[in-house]
């Protein structure tokens, strides 16, 4: 009875062992999900999937202005009045990022600047030692300003 129950499990293992490896892998797609602070560490955001799309909202930047605490902060510069009274925290400043195999970059998104209420194109790839570069462009990512981010959690 042991024997047979020592090779059942033995074939389980051989069976599972793959498939939890597997699962436990990120694919390069999913590589950008997490949480990234800048490298000057004054924005932190939490990158996500929505569907086939990449996201990321704003958990934390830093508060040079110390008379308003940080979730008190809105989206004051709004082209559209309606949103105006958004909050900054939780605000997705990132979308529409669309893996692209080929490049092994995310590509065709928007991010929003709060601070002057503009949007602009956007795409991002992962650098050799693991760092995050999202570029902000109009048309053209060479004229595009790229902000650096480092992986926290």
């Amino acid at each position: 009875m042991s024997i047979k129950l020592s090779k059942l499990t033995l074939l389980f293992t051989c069976l599972l062992f793959p498939v939890l490896l597997k699962a436990q892998a990120v694919s390069p797609t999913e590589q950008i999900i997490g949480r990234w602070t800048t490298v000057e560490k004054n924005l932190t955001v939490d990158v996500y999937k929505d569907n086939n799309e990449f996201k990321a909202k704003i958990v934390w930047f830093k508060n040079d202005d110390e008379t308003k605490r940080m979730d008190e902060w809105t989206d004051k510069h709004n082209p559209d009045k309606s949103l105006r009274d958004r909050k900054i925290i939780g605000l997705n400043v990132v979308k529409n990022l669309v893996y692209d195999p080929k490049s092994n970059s995310w590509e065709h998104g928007s991010v929003y600047e709060a601070k002057t209420g503009r949007s602009w194109d956007a795409s991002a790839y992962l650098t050799r030692d693991g760092l995050l570069k999202v570029t902000g462009y109009w048309h053209f990512k060479f004229i595009g300003r790229t902000m650096t981010f480092k992986k926290i959690g």
